[in-house]
């Protein structure tokens, strides 16, 4: 009889049974046992250039996916260079499972740190603050149970990202096969759907504010469907943009710090959250004019009341919930369309006026004109992310990625990697020149693996939004101004075809179009400098 195949391999199978085609990960001397597992059914392993990036990578797939993302270390700086990352994951609620290895159990002694390479006193400790989850398996049964408990409690809403750290000589030795366990979603109580129902009707003018929540529950047409009976707005919040299309009736298509939408929201008599938790970001840190009412969908008790206290708290899946209520009697309202078209027409009559926007609106014509449908944007935390984040147009769920949970400037080149790895559409990296060079290294990633990821540079000489934050409390700038590499060339040393233009007009609409349509890595940089728009906090109160 042959052995039993080894703990790194059962982990593999575990996440092939899930659904994962794609790890992401960085060979060590203590976790090579899962590059020595290779084979048809099994995950593969695209090695990047550093552990934060694994977690990104894993991030962004997920992202783009709804499934589990994979992110694989090694022990101790392998495990703890992943934490910005996985800080990033926590905050945006995204299903990531990072395993990294530990020090062998023949080594260890409990409470001791003994000075074996990699040790830390408490390696899964740096990771408790932030994980839905933390396992320590120690014996290849206890890792077996682990790997499965940490897939259910990623996936199981609410979605988070959970550590296991599993011990190197562990990882060699003979596995059991992985359990497998059951995804739940909360199924919502009657009394409150009946409860939220009774608002509802007797409620004639209804927002909805959506969140993430929803586009992890997959309850694209539920909203569509509930905004059509209600003939009420949809706001989005940045992790649900594109959840409708940028045309339906209902869309509002711009953010809540717009006075015009604020206003939507604030002459309600009911708005309806689903899926969010209203954080400082959307509500201009909870200072946002509040509607008559409010009732909230979510399938975490905290966020149901932890920032405001709803009328109504419904503690489901969004899905399941408002499939619930789209079962009982509605009346008819009056259409919405045309007074959703007039506070739009306003609104961007307004900022084209602004000439604090012009540079930023010429900024979105000309990605909007270069990116092809469908298409992924990733947008980084520089004043470019800003804009698309809060102004692009965005069609589909899942289509814009924008790292507003923790804020992790340096988030777009590597999380990139996770839709591009899919090659199924071409993904647009928006970065600025500060953020960009957080992770440079991954343009090796990016040519090893000929992606299909344009990284598209704006250059405005450094820290562009942290040099208007200056401005705007009026010192000196400090530690803003950048000196920088010629961003063309360092893309060629790596055989990335670069382009280089001028300014956020037509010329940069040009080359946005032949990089994405390239179907290969490329990079186009352009030196401009745009103010920050509405969705940033300095300009939040004007």
């Amino acid at each position: 009889m042959s052995p039993a195949p080894p703990v790194a391999r059962r982990i593999l199978e575990a996440f092939a049974a899930a659904g994962v085609r794609t790890a992401f990960g960085l060979p060590g001397v203590h976790n090579l046992s899962f590059w020595r597992e290779t084979g048809s059914g099994l995950p593969r392993i695209v090695g990047v250039r550093h552990e934060q990036t694994a977690v990104y990578a894993a991030d962004g797939l997920a992202r783009s996916t709804g499934g589990l993302g994979v992110a694989l270390t090694t022990t101790g700086p392998g495990a703890a260079n992943a934490a910005g990352a996985f800080g990033e994951a926590a905050a945006s609620g995204t299903p990531v499972v990072l395993v990294a290895s530990e020090v062998s159990t023949q080594l260890a002694r409990p409470g001791v740190r003994r000075g074996i390479l990699h040790e830390s006193r408490d390696q899964a400790g740096i990771f408790e603050p932030l994980a839905k989850a933390v396992f320590r398996p120690r014996t290849p049964e206890d890792a077996a149970t682990a790997v499965a408990e940490a897939i259910r409690a990623a996936m199981t809403g609410p979605r988070g990202p959970v550590y296991l750290d599993v011990p190197t000589d562990v990882l060699s030795e003979p596995g059991p096969p992985v359990p497998e366990l059951s995804v739940d979603r909360t199924a919502p109580d009657e009394a409150s759907v009946h409860a939220l129902h009774t608002l509802v009707e007797r409620s004639p003018n209804v927002v909805l504010w959506i969140g993430g929540g929803a586009v992890q529950a997959d309850a694209g047409a539920e909203v569509a469907a509930l905004a059509e009976r209600l003939q009420a707005p949809v706001v989005t919040t940045f992790a649900a943009r594109g959840i409708l299309p940028a045309d339906h009736p209902c869309t509002v298509g711009l953010p809540p710090h717009e006075p015009e939408v604020a206003a939507l929201i604030a002459d309600a008599d009911l708005m309806i959250a689903v899926g969010s938790d209203f954080d400082g970001m959307m509500t201009r840190n909870w200072s946002m004019p509040l509607p008559a009412a409010m009732a909230a969908v979510n399938c975490d008790p905290a966020d149901l009341t932890k920032n405001y206290e709803p009328a109504v708290a419904l503690l489901a899946d969004a899905k399941l919930a408002l499939r619930a209520l789209l079962t009982l009697p509605g009346r008819p309202r009056p259409p919405v369309e045309e007074r959703l078209a007039d506070i739009r027409a306003t609104c961007w009559d307004r900022l084209g006026t602004d000439p604090r926007a012009a540079a930023g609106l010429e900024f979105l014509q000309s990605v909007r004109t270069g990116l092809p449908a469908g298409a992924v944007v990733v947008a980084d935390m520089a004043i470019p992310g800003y804009w698309f984040g809060g102004y692009g147009r965005v069609d589909r769920p899942r289509t814009l990625q924008y790292p507003v949970g923790w804020g992790t400037l340096g988030y777009a080149l590597p999380a990139s990697i996770g839709p591009g790895v899919l090659r199924d559409r071409p993904v647009l990296a928006v970065c600025g020149d500060g953020g960009f060079m957080f992770a440079v290294g991954e343009l090796a990633t990016l040519a090893q693996e000929r992606l299909p990821v344009t990284v598209l540079v704006v250059d405005d000489g450094g820290y562009g939004m942290l040099r208007y934050d200056q401005d705007h409390a009026g010192d000196e700038h400090r530690g803003v101004d950048l000196v920088r590499p010629d961003f063309a060339a360092l893309a060629e040393s790596f055989g990335i075809a670069a382009a280089r233009v001028s300014g956020v007009g037509p010329a940069l609409a040009g080359a946005l179009a032949e990089a994405m349509g390239s179907g290969e890595p490329r990079l186009v940089v352009t030196e401009a400098a745009m103010v920050p728009p509405r969705t940033t906090s300095p300009r939040w109160h004007e």
